[in-house]
């Protein structure tokens, strides 16, 4: 009973994510806003299933099934490195140097640094 409700609340968690998620792709008004929905609906909604999935095959049905953690490894590992590529795709089409905020530092932005300016590091 323990199980089935553990497995339960999993799974609608996991729901509520994946709705949150689409809604936010859908009615946030910035392209890099609209990015930080499907992202964390990825990796906390998928995430959650899996898990949920594994809970059940683990104690429900008596074997543990790797495929399930090596996913949510995999999904944990690359939601965020494709949104950040996505964002740094976005920031060099619509932006400038310019335009973007100051990094806090005396060095540039990293999307807009030239190392071809810089000067040859000593070996």
């Amino acid at each position: 009973m323990i199980v089935e409700i553990l497995i339960s609340v999993g799974l609608v968690i996991s729901g509520i994510f994946g709705i949150v998620g689409s809604f936010g792709l859908i009615k946030l008004p910035d392209p890099m806003m609209r990015l930080h929905a499907p992202t964390k609906a990825t990796t906390l909604g998928v995430g959650g299933a899996l898990i949920a999935s594994m809970l059940y095959f683990g104690l429900v049905e008596g074997h543990l099934s790797f495929h399930e953690l090596m996913i949510t490894v995999f999904l944990f590992l690359t939601a965020p490195v494709t949104g950040h590529f996505i964002a740094k795709t976005h920031i060099h089409r619509n932006e400038t140097p310019d335009t973007l905020p100051p990094t806090g530092t005396s060095r540039p932005w990293a999307s807009f640094d030239h190392p071809e300016n810089e000067p040859a590091a000593k070996s």
